[in-house]
């Protein structure tokens, strides 16, 4: 079986995530193929696809949330994702276990003798007049009959877990600054999310499975769950042995890819990226060694915002007035930094539309 080193995986990452050079993709077509963007941080995926996409423009992506065609909603590892609404529909109902189990894997203590399903049906029930609700506003139509958990558990579990909904605009537009308010997604979209399969089949497990490689892969079972959260994707994994191809990393595990997907040279050129906080090119794998050095790991949880040279990542940046500060983890050749400066004057231009290019390189 064919060893990948972990060049050979970094260049394919970057080729999928769109990232080994800007695509000329709509928004929503980079929103789907990506599978969504980790979107917690309301104004990050703007970066994200800045880094990704030719001419993007930040209204574009406004167009499509409050259009919409593009919804914020709990999703994958229970973080708030951007997804297209054709994919938040179709992935929803596949989650929701996995979305309880994290949420009791906080509070269970909490919920001890509180039915969920009852609870389910009753936030559905107050959700169903389609008005839009804070957390905070839902938890108090609900306290009095559910006085046990505190009012963080409970709305948490309401809102990530039980019943489906959509976090609305202004929330997620460019520069916008506004709090969550929560509809029912079937309201905000139209249709009820398309119920689960209870035939074993699992034919959004296979789905799953698919994107996930177009956008992420070669990548490992693990990887898979790392990524969205599942623990029910082997059988899915097992079902597309026969379309699938595999490799082996240099750590010995079995790899799945889609057999014409890209896997560029080793060899290619990686251009500086600057990536935002949360990236799913750094969180949507299990062993992230093919981006990032063990040594920095914990960069990708603590809501780090990085910068990749020759495809990994080498700094930590930030933004005050108008000016792009980056912070190198190491030594940067001469090249690299003239490179990082570069693509930083972007940035900051980005970000301010056009009324500032100024960046700082701390230290030597």
């Amino acid at each position: 079986m064919t060893v990948l080193d972990s060049r050979a995986l970094n260049r394919a990452t970057l080729a999928r995530q769109l990232l080994l050079e800007r695509a000329d993709l709509p928004v929503h077509d980079a929103v789907a193929h990506l599978c969504g963007l980790q979107a917690q941080e309301p104004q990050e995926p703007f970066v994200g696809l800045w880094s990704r996409l030719r001419a993007f423009d930040p209204a574009r992506l406004g167009d499509l949330l409050t259009r919409p065609s593009v919804v914020r909603i709990h999703l994958m590892r229970r973080t708030v994702h951007l997804l297209t609404a054709a994919d938040a529909l179709a992935w929803r109902s596949r989650h929701e276990t996995m979305l309880r189990q994290r949420v009791l894997g906080t509070y269970r203590s909490e919920f001890t003798g509180v039915d969920l399903g009852e609870l389910a049906a009753a936030g559905r029930a107050v959700m169903a007049d389609g008005r839009s609700r804070t957390n905070a506003e839902l938890v108090r139509t609900l306290a009095e009959r559910w006085p046990g958990p505190t009012p963080r558990a409970l709305g948490e579990m309401l809102v990530a877990a039980l019943v489906p909904v959509a976090q609305l605009p202004p929330r997620g537009l460019w520069r916008a600054k506004a709090g969550v308010r929560n509809v029912l997604l079937s309201a905000w979209l139209g249709r009820e999310p398309d119920p689960a399969a209870h035939d074993g089949a699992d034919p959004v497990g296979r789905t799953l499975v698919r994107r996930y490689l177009a956008a992420f892969g070669p990548a490992a079972s693990a990887d898979l769950r790392a990524w969205c959260g599942l623990a029910g994707l082997p059988a899915a994994i097992a079902a597309l042995r026969g379309e699938l191809i595999t490799f082996r990393d240099e750590r010995g595990r079995e790899l799945f890819d889609l057999p014409d997907a890209p896997r560029p040279d080793p060899g290619t050129l990686a251009p500086v990226r600057f990536l935002p906080a949360f990236d799913n090119a750094i969180l949507g794998y299990h062993d992230r060694s093919r981006i990032i050095d063990d040594a920095h790991r914990g960069l990708s949880v603590a809501g780090e915002r990085v910068v990749l040279v020759d495809g990994r990542v080498a700094a930590t940046w930030k933004v005050s007035a108008g000016t792009v500060t980056v912070s190198p983890l190491g030594g940067l050749a001469r090249t690299d930094r003239t490179a990082v400066a570069e693509q930083g004057r972007e940035l900051a231009s980005f970000l301010s539309d056009g009324e500032s290019d100024r960046v700082r390189i701390a230290g030597p």
